[in-house]
């Protein structure tokens, strides 16, 4: 909508592998805990089909998704059908036999009881960042890699942004830099009590791959804690299993890109039990980071004394919403307001103004 007024800063290079957004696939779905995230959920999908037209280019892969509760699970799975319910979507409450019917790679105890959404799938992380990119130069913005930001100050009204050797201004700046986050922001006097935390995922050659294809394996996530998910074969030549806020917690200049053998053993035990098929030889591991919230709900808002400067947070499990934040951060800039509701999302609610806020990272 602003065209070539619009100016984005990417401290390392584009595409790179240091924050939480990259690597071939991340989980979209309509399930979730509450009818505002479902109906958040709904806008995402709307946001990517936007960009598929905008840049004529098939971007989500839909597989189905099962969500799948064990008895006594610390996840109740009241709060998800009661909310699909609520918007009105579609899904299945389906017993382990008849999972285990369908998609025979699962070996699951009776009483584990599932939801089958249709329209879950993967959301292509890499192949998503490179069309956003490609699309807002096609619209006439201009980005810049390997600019680092070292200032930013405010002067009568302008933000002006050191940033990569040169300086910049501007009237209005979005601040979506997920672990630094709070680096950006000590600019501004402001902090929020983010947690950093160090995750994996893992590709498998599994000596079964034909039964993990996108077509006839759907992706799934055991609603449990730990909790962990999974995704068929797409972009490897093999099936991706993690474990969700599994690993240790760091900060984002001493972290390591080592994988964690404890993480690896969770999962592979995991597997062992409830998806036999998947283990074979490692094609690789690779980690990320989650850049996390207190009560794991997004920030989507304008600093309150900055009411010019806004700032995404996703809390680690955010990229399903990539397109649509991008949108709702425009309307925050350019028209003040956003046809959303991020009511939830304030920078300033009362767990994000605690000192030693209580923590609570399952959704």
């Amino acid at each position: 909508r602003a065209g070539a007024e619009v100016l984005g800063l990417e401290q390392f290079e584009f595409g790179h592998v240091r924050g939480g957004s990259q690597d071939h696939s991340r989980i979209i779905r309509l399930s979730y805990h509450t009818p505002a995230y479902v109906r958040l959920a709904k806008q995402a999908y709307a946001a990517w089909r936007e960009l598929e037209e905008d840049s004529g280019e098939p971007l989500i892969r839909t597989t189905g998704g099962l969500d799948l509760f064990p008895y006594g699970g610390r996840i109740p799975i009241n709060d998800y059908t009661q909310s699909m319910d609520a918007e009105a979507v579609k899904y299945e409450v389906l017993p382990a036999g008849e999972v285990e019917h369908r998609y025979p790679q699962f070996s699951l105890e009776p009483d584990v009881v599932s939801l089958f959404q249709a329209q879950s799938g993967i959301v292509p992380a890499a192949k998503c960042n490179a069309a956003h990119l490609r699309m807002a130069k096609s619209h006439g913005a201009h980005v810049i890699e390997n600019a680092p930001v070292t200032d930013i100050r405010t002067k009568n009204g302008t933000i002006e942004i050191s940033a990569g050797g040169s300086r910049f201004s501007c009237e209005k700046l979005v601040i979506a830099a997920g672990a630094w986050t709070n680096t950006a922001l000590e600019h501004f006097g402001e902090h929020l009590p983010l947690e950093i935390s160090q995750e994996q995922v893992i590709y498998y050659n599994s000596p079964v791959i034909a039964d993990f294809m996108p077509d006839r394996f759907p992706i799934w996530i055991w609603m449990d804690e730990p909790c962990f998910y999974g995704f068929p074969v797409y972009g490897e030549a093999g099936p991706k299993v993690s474990q969700d806020v599994g690993g240790n917690f760091v900060t984002n200049d001493k972290r390591s890109f080592e994988p964690d053998p404890a993480i690896t053993s969770r999962i592979e035990r995991f597997l062992e039990q409830v998806l036999p098929g998947v283990p074979g030889p490692q094609i690789y591991t690779k980690t990320c980071l989650y850049t996390l919230t207190p009560d794991r709900d997004f920030v989507i808002d304008s600093l309150p004394h900055q009411t010019n400067v806004f700032v995404a947070v996703g809390a680690g499990h955010a990229f399903k919403f990539a397109s649509l934040f991008g949108k709702i951060l425009a309307e925050l800039a350019l028209d003040g307001r956003t046809l959303s509701d991020v009511s939830t999302f304030k920078i300033d609610r009362p767990v994000l103004q605690m000192q030693n806020p209580p923590r609570s990272y399952m959704i």
